[in-house]
């Protein structure tokens, strides 16, 4: 089964990320790159995090706004939970979420998963795509969102289509230039239909 090793957000200043990222309380699977590659507006994916309570997403977002962050969503109930979405300065996206409407303990800032939601021009296209990659979906509704087994890998993938999670994230739909992304797996390295570039997993932090 296909696994997601590492995620490796490309930065202009990888010191100063690596200090918000410190502070924000992510672990090993998010890497930093230089890069100066153009890019503007929305780049077409968000990483989501899952938690146990409400307690914990209000954590972990006053601790991202406290390290520089800009709120996009603030945190609130919906039917589906309770979560937000803050963007860090290096602009990358996070959705900061939980199914639980109550806490159900003290507030920690434990993360309990990390998920890649990949905005894609044709969902069912960049679904048989993976699936032809060897992935095997978990969960799809349609044309609008696609989940993949991953197993134990400390990533999760999804699929949504691409003006959808802009709106999900509340940012303008349009964007130019590099995603400033590449996803480090057991699969190879290959792009997407969309652009996503993957590579070979290395077992040592990018430098």
């Amino acid at each position: 089964m296909t696994s997601i090793e590492s995620l490796t957000l490309e930065v202009a200043d990888p010191t100063a990320a690596n200090r918000f990222y410190t502070a924000f309380g992510l672990g090993t699977q998010v890497r930093l790159r230089a890069s100066e590659a153009p890019t503007t507006g929305f780049r077409g994916f968000a990483l989501s995090l899952t938690v146990s309570q409400p307690a914990t997403v209000n954590g972990l977002i006053g601790a991202a706004l406290d390290a520089g962050a800009t709120p996009l969503k603030p945190a609130k109930k919906s039917f589906w939970g309770y979560g937000g979405v803050v963007q860090a300065p290096d602009g990358t996206i996070w959705k900061v979420a939980t199914s639980a409407k109550k806490d159900t303990g003290p507030a920690t800032l434990q993360i309990d998963e990390i998920v890649l939601l990949l905005g894609a021009a044709d969902v069912a296209a960049s679904k048989r795509f993976y699936v032809d990659r060897g992935l095997a979906v978990a969960k799809s509704f349609g044309s609008k969102y696609v989940e993949f087994a991953t197993g134990s890998s400390p990533v999760k993938l999804a699929l949504y289509g691409h003006r959808a999670l802009a709106k999900d994230v509340g940012v303008p739909v349009d964007g130019t230039g590099s995603h400033r992304l590449v996803i480090g797996s057991d699969a190879g390295s290959f792009a997407d239909p969309d652009g996503f570039a993957w590579e070979a997993a290395s077992l040592t932090p990018a430098p």
